[in-house]
């Protein structure tokens, strides 16, 4: 996640704020799970690809990617 390019829009808290909430200081991202169960995976992959910032990268485990 590449914080310095975060500009504070909030797509990411509004698609899945189970994961993801913004600072009260300055609107950027903040992550409240930073592994989060499968039951989110759909809504944290829409936050990542609705990021106008590009700034939510995502990272799975070799052990999810052989389940795949």
């Amino acid at each position: 996640m590449d914080l310095e390019r975060c500009r504070g829009a909030g797509m990411c808290a509004l698609t899945a704020p189970a994961v993801f909430d913004q600072s009260e200081d300055d609107g950027t991202v903040v992550v409240l799970d930073a592994e989060p169960p499968p039951e989110q995976e759909a809504a944290v992959v829409r936050a990542a690809a609705l990021c106008p910032n590009g700034v939510i990268s995502l990272v799975t485990s070799d052990a999810e990617a052989e389940q795949r």
